[in-house]
């Protein structure tokens, strides 16, 4: 039985060269410039050939403000002081092939809003077009702060080797759920399952 999930969490760190700001540009397809580094991050093009749709999601009591990219990512940066930050965290997430354009997105955001909801965070969402190749592989990119936007607090939960396998585990549980409602209400089979095959029993 088919089970194209896939939901792979990780993390963007400064002392591996990497800015949350340039991660959003790529990811949404736009152009941003990060005011830590003073460079430009142009992917327009890109965004013009992959990306359908790319949104931010706040948390109740956020600055407005930060519904525009490269304000929340700028201030993402500038929380962060030290030489070996975390900047930002991703969730990648495939989408079914078989709903509809609108049902894929809505998915993405309703996955991103969990997100938000659960941990206090801002969430971009940004669902890409299938590469080159592979037709049916639809997904998003859900970038989110890695501090709560309005208390500033470090999500350590989602860091500490004591938690985080728990955490990212239940994320991934519930992203299951979501996808295979979604199915459902569309009259599809809902197979899509987050544990590997091993701890389903399949011999692979």
């Amino acid at each position: 039985m088919s089970n194209p999930f896939h939901c792979q969490a990780k993390t963007f760190k400064r002392s591996e060269g990497k800015s949350a700001v340039a991660a959003a540009a790529y990811r949404a397809g736009i152009k941003l410039k990060d005011e830590r580094t003073g460079l430009v991050h142009d992917y327009t093009l890109k965004g013009r050939r992959n990306v359908l749709s790319s949104e931010i999601l706040l948390p109740a009591g956020a600055n407005p403000a930060l519904f525009d990219s490269g304000t929340l990512w700028n201030h993402a940066e500038k929380m962060e002081r030290r030489k070996d930050s975390q900047v930002a965290r991703e969730f990648e997430i495939a989408l079914p092939a078989d709903l509809p354009p609108r049902e894929r997105r809505a998915l993405a955001v309703r996955f991103g809003q969990s997100l938000v909801e659960r941990y206090g965070i801002a969430a971009q969402v940004s669902v890409h077009l299938p590469g080159v190749g592979d037709s049916r592989n639809h997904h998003a990119h859900v970038q989110t702060t890695t501090r709560d936007v309005v208390t500033g607090k470090k999500i350590t939960v989602l860091d500490s080797p004591k938690t985080s396998g728990r955490e990212i585990e239940a994320i991934r549980a519930a992203y299951a759920k979501m996808v295979n409602e979604a199915l459902a209400k569309h009259g599809l089979e809902p197979t899509w399952d987050h544990r590997s095959n091993q701890r389903r029993g399949i011999d692979t």
